[in-house]
Order: structure tokens, then C-alpha cells, then sequence
């Protein structure tokens, strides 16, 4: 059953409420999206903390990031959310921020790409890493256009991360994988290296995803992620 508009604000409201709490965004940082249609989208506006945004803050855009509706001015950022949206016929939801070390691998130049754990892989199989632009220009998006069909998250060099899913919920839910992923590589390197899973393991778990009902479009592919065989090969 399709759902109002007005439960789709609520939604973007409780998940901006989430990503300020969890401290993923700071002052005016990231933006959420759902799509209301084949020619609307539901935003958050621009210049607003999103531990503060609420129903009536949201605006509606066209899918050229023109305002048609809302008393707050759109964001700077939302030819990032149509242009997701234009090339993933899948998606209802986006979600942009920044959360602190998934946002330091993206700053250091380093993909989330190393098949470390069995549900990141499940769920994202490999966060790429999208080249730099200039936010708020349509160079933002420039980087991401080759990875945007094949993954569902992406990392953003020197910006952020961006994830998107079947609804706002499902975009939320990988954004915190995002991060749950980033902290344990992190940890792992800082142990000493982090030691990814074989090939024969990671071909089980992408083929465990109808067992768990997950849907995605992200396949293995070479280095996405890296297996313990790219990185320790045998003598």
C-alpha cells in the first residue's frame, strides 16, 4: 500500500532526528530524500540542523531540482538525490551525511572494500570510492555516475557517504552499515591489518542473499570487495 505524503515526511523527519543523534552530520550537514513520484521529490530544505527539521520544513522539488513547493529554500545538494533517483528506477530513498570514520576513509582516499564481514557483504558487497566534486555544482556528481547502477552505497572522496534503497528506511539502514563497517577497518588496522575472507566464502554469501530476502544490485566483481586471495596471494 503506497503511503501519504505526510507519513513520508514523518519518515524523513525521524531518520534526520537519527543521523543528527548518532552524530553522522554536525550545524547544517546532509540532506534526506524520498520520491514522491515520477516527478516529485520530498527534501530536506537547505540551512537546518537536522536535529531540528520537522514535517513542515520539508519542500518538494521537481526531478530538475527545481522548488515547487515549501516554505524553506532547497538544498544545494539535490541534484544528487534526482540524479540517483533518474538512474535507479529502484529507489524511493535517499540518504546523504557524513558520518566521522567512513567520512575518514573517504578523505584518505580508501574505498570500504575488503570482505571483512559476512553481513556487510550481504547487504553492500563493496563500498566504492566516487571521485571528488565540488559540492553544490554538478561536478558532485560527476564521479559517482559509473557506480550508482552497480552498488547502493558509495563513499564520496573528501564529502561523505550516500546510500539509497527500496525506501528512506533501507537507505538508513546502509548508511549505518556504511559506518558499523568503516569502525571495525579501522580497528582491524589498527591491529595490525585487516584480513579479508576467501573468495570461496564470499562467493557463499552473495549467494546467501535470497536466503536472507535481501535484494541487491551489487555483484562480485575484481577488488569489489578485495578477497584474502587478491591480497595474500599463494607462493
Amino acid at each position: 500500500m503506497a503511503k501519504s505524503e505526510q507519513e513520508y515526511r514523518d519518515e524523513i523527519v525521524r531518520i534526520c532526528h537519527l543521523v543528527y543523534e548518532k552524530g553522522w552530520v554536525a550545524a547544517n550537514d546532509g540532506n534526506v530524500s524520498v520520491r514522491l513520484g515520477e516527478d516529485r521529490v520530498l527534501c530536506t530544505p537547505t540551512a537546518i540542523s537536522k536535529a531540528m527539521v520537522e514535517a513542515d520544513d520539508l519542500i518538494v522539488c521537481d526531478m530538475a531540482g527545481n522548488k515547487v513547493e515549501g516554505r524553506r529554500e532547497r538544498t544545494s545538494e539535490i541534484a544528487l538525490h534526482t540524479t540517483i533517483y533518474a538512474m535507479r528506477p529502484d529507489v524511493i530513498g535517499v540518504v546523504h551525511a557524513h558520518p566521522p570514520v567512513a567520512t575518514g576513509f573517504a578523505t584518505a582516499g580508501r574505498a570500504l572494500n575488503k570482505a571483512l564481514l559476512p553481513e556487510a557483504i550481504i547487504q553492500l558487497g563493496a563500498v566504492p570510492l566516487a571521485a571528488y566534486g565540488l559540492p553544490g555544482t554538478p561536478a558532485l556528481t560527476e564521479g559517482m555516475l559509473p557506480l550508482i547502477p552497480e552498488y547502493d552505497a558509495l563513499l564520496m572522496e573528501n564529502h561523505g557517504c550516500v546510500s539509497y534503497g527500496r525506501d528512506v528506511w533501507q537507505a538508513f539502514f546502509r548508511m549505518e552499515m556504511v559506518e558499523h563497517l568503516a569502525r571495525i577497518t579501522f580497528v582491524a588496522e589498527m591491529l595490525g591489518g585487516a584480513r579479508p575472507l576467501p573468495r570461496e566464502e564470499v562467493d557463499k554469501l552473495f549467494t546467501a542473499r535470497k536466503r536472507y530476502n535481501v535484494s541487491s544490485r551489487t555483484r562480485m566483481a575484481p577488488g569489489m570487495p578485495l578477497v584474502a586471495e587478491d591480497l595474500f596471494p599463494r607462493e
